[in-house]
């Protein structure tokens, strides 16, 4: 038998952050399955995906135990998250709401994605890139499986917020500033950007041909 090996410890304010990244992300899934009316099946499928998807990938890069496999808890939330959806009236959900809980979770997860790589002793460079994977990876999977266009085949801002928040955890952890308040201002700054994009239709410009 393959031993787990020992997670570092991460504040505990970090770890209520990643549970938050989970639910919201889970949430997103299902209000997609929602979106195309697929079954009770679907729902349930995307909000997993959704949910674990960028925390799968990380885990297995940074040789960390991939994080839903020996807690009850966090498959436990994502399958709340997509019954929630579906017990829920059509009306209350806004239709631009799986941009918002994608926004919240987007910012959870990679501020979250890079502390947990620093913690497993990644350098500054690929924690970064870890929680950009962390916070985009469940969103494109997820797309795919809808038949949507992938989140980096637009021209929105989104995997800019993600690398934001994460660049901006690992600066100011590197240079001493503890990691909740890190944390704090990496989540903001994500999730005001991305926030603005969704409000005022930010874009980055494309390539054009010369």
């Amino acid at each position: 038998m393959t031993p787990v090996l020992p997670t570092p410890s991460l504040p505990d304010a970090l770890y209520l952050l990643d549970y938050f990244g989970l639910a919201v992300f889970a949430i997103s899934g299902a209000l997609l399955a929602a979106e195309k009316r697929q079954t009770l099946v679907t729902f349930l499928f995307f909000a997993v995906v959704t949910g674990v998807g960028g925390g799968t990938v990380r885990d297995l890069l940074i040789g960390a135990p991939v994080f839903w496999v020996h807690r009850n808890a966090t498959l436990g939330i994502c399958l709340a998250a997509g019954l929630a959806v579906w017990f829920t009236a059509r009306h209350r959900w806004n239709e631009r709401a799986i941009l918002w809980f994608d926004a919240l979770g987007l910012a959870a997860y990679s501020t979250y994605g890079a502390s947990k790589a620093l913690a497993f002793e990644v350098a500054p460079v690929p924690a970064f890139a870890m929680g950009v994977l962390t916070a985009c990876a469940g969103g494109i999977i997820r797309d795919v499986l809808a038949g949507d266009p992938s989140i980096l085949m637009r021209p929105e801002i989104y995997v800019t917020a993600a690398a934001l928040s994460s660049a901006l955890f690992v600066l100011l952890y590197v240079v001493g500033l503890h990691a909740l308040p890190a944390a704090a201002i990496a989540f903001i700054a994500a999730f005001a950007l991305r926030a603005l994009a969704i409000t005022t239709g930010l874009k980055l410009p494309g390539y054009s041909e010369r």
